[in-house]
């Protein structure tokens, strides 16, 4: 984190001094601008790739790096307005709307502007990260033999059966294939089960991105509620007879944004209803590896039981690694799992091969249960201190539910949902980013909420910090909380 500070810096520095070179002149050496500065040679070398990105320099091997030549006036913007048409031209008798709604997505991929502390994100703050074991991997991956030729379609051999042993029960390397993602599975599953225009039933509140992909792909969300133990089958069931659905999408493990488990009596329950329904269920099992260190024993995935082929799994490795190592798995089983793969095909061929050995060399190494350990217990730490902080300082935001396992905390506003984009202004007006509670929910929400991250904090300052900014914008919107006595607090 420190060299990604100094790289920042480093870049700041050479682009105000490029006016002193002449195009095509040359900047001082990696030797010189080490020594001047005072960095590495890392350091040094990610600046430089920085500004070519940019356009500012340009690098030749053995030769060093010079100022890039003017670039060349920029054209006067074509008229795209003619796609307006187009786009929103759909002809035939039952008309789908193709627009893409991904706001709801960016909330958590955006990085916040400079001050601001990142609790809205969903990945792991880059020290929780193994970028020395993932940098290690990758560079014996790119020595393996072949790797950089192309791998089967339904990924690699070896990586599909770890994946098969991770999952348990009696899935086999056979029924998994190879996929870019969590994100991506979703969306590969999603087509492969439902027509355009058909109704998907999904959990509420849910994923936004799950929704996002419903969405793109003519789908209508139709929410079904869940509470502490998970989706209700009660009303699951209901959902299934009303719609005619064919499809269900849920998270039974740490669910997002809840932190609800589906509780055990209730497992067998929702493959039952589905499998009467000649439905499936899609299983979205994103944080298994998310787990805190005090959490028990978890449940095995539906899936692993799961002999009817009720179950599409979808599994990855990215949100416990970094967002760039989009690696996971979709395992079914029956005639749904050729289409998923005739669907991967034709979307993206198959995952890079070198991404795909170095995800086999990580997950084999001794590093890989250092890290699920160091994972677990820091975030069972962050969690535990964020709750006290929120109950302590932020008492008119209820928590329903503390999760043992992610990375965040679902927070329900005072009064009326209209409070909500009121709050996350202010939060990020007093410098911290959270996620607002509406893009959770597919119909109109019950109530107002925000989703807190501690996973994507730097550490207990930070996340202390964070709380203490959102109290200032609590104050703002609902003015400062009663003390123990009654009176208001100072």
């Amino acid at each position: 984190m420190e060299e990604r500070s100094s790289a920042s810096e480093l870049v700041s520095s050479l682009r105000s001094e490029l006016n002193r070179y002449s195009p095509g002149g040359k900047l001082p050496s990696s030797r010189a601008l080490v020594q001047r500065f005072g960095v590495s040679p890392v350091t040094v070398s990610r600046a430089v790739a920085q500004l070519a990105a940019e356009g500012l320099v340009v690098t030749r091997p053995g030769a060093g790096a010079f100022r890039a030549e003017p670039r060349s006036a920029v054209p006067a913007p074509g008229d795209t307005s003619w796609q307006e048409v187009s786009l929103s031209g759909d002809g035939g008798p039952e008309v789908v709307p193709r627009t893409v709604d991904a706001s709801g997505v960016l909330v958590t991929l955006a990085a916040p502007p400079s001050g601001v502390i990142e609790c809205n994100g969903g990945y792991l703050h880059p020290s929780l990260q193994p970028e020395r074991a993932m940098a290690a991997a990758l560079a014996r991956a790119g020595r393996r033999p072949g790797a950089w030729g192309r791998p089967p379609t339904d990924g690699l051999d070896e990586l599909r059966a770890w994946f098969a042993r991770e999952i348990g029960g009696t899935v086999t390397a056979s029924d998994v294939l190879i996929t870019a993602g969590g994100q991506s599975a979703l969306a590969t599953a999603l087509r492969a089960l439902s027509p355009p225009g058909a109704p998907v039933l999904v959990e509420s509140p849910t994923y936004p991105g799950m929704l996002a992909a419903a969405r793109a792909a003519g789908l209508r969300p139709v929410p079904v509620p869940v509470d502490a133990d998970g989706v209700r089958p009660d009303l699951l069931e209901a959902a299934f007879r009303a719609t005619g659905s064919r499809v269900f999408v849920c998270q039974p493990l740490f669910q997002n944004p809840t932190g609800a488990v589906l509780a055990p009596e209730r497992r067998g329950q929702i493959v039952r209803i589905a499998r009467d329904a000649g439905a499936f269920v899609v299983e979205d099992d994103f944080a298994r590896r998310l787990v805190h260190a005090d959490a028990g024993p978890l449940p095995v995935p539906l899936v692993a039981h799961d002999q009817d082929g009720v179950v599409v799994h979808v599994c990855s490795l990215t949100k416990v690694t970094s967002p760039s190592l989009r690696v996971g798995a979709l395992a079914a089983r029956g005639p749904v799992l050729e289409r998923l793969r005739a669907i991967q095909v034709v979307d993206s061929f198959f995952v890079p091969r070198p991404l795909q050995e170095a995800a086999l060399e990580l997950v084999g190494s001794p590093a890989w249960g250092r890290h699920l350990r160091a994972v677990a217990a820091e975030l069972a730490g962050r969690r535990t201190a964020t709750t006290a902080a929120v109950r302590h300082h932020l008492p008119e935001l209820a928590l329903p539910l503390v999760p043992s396992g992610g990375g965040t905390l679902w927070l329900r506003l005072p009064g009326p949902g209209a409070g909500e984009p009121a709050l996350v202004s202010a939060a990020l007006r007093a410098g911290v980013a959270v996620a607002p509670g509406r893009p959770y929910h597919c119909a109109e929400p019950p109530a107002g909420h925000i989703r807190l991250s501690f996973a994507a904090v730097s550490g207990p300052a930070e996340l202390a910090e964070a709380v203490r900014r959102l109290r200032t914008a609590c104050d703002e919107l609902f003015g400062p909380p009663p003390g123990p006595d009654g009176s208001l607090r100072a």
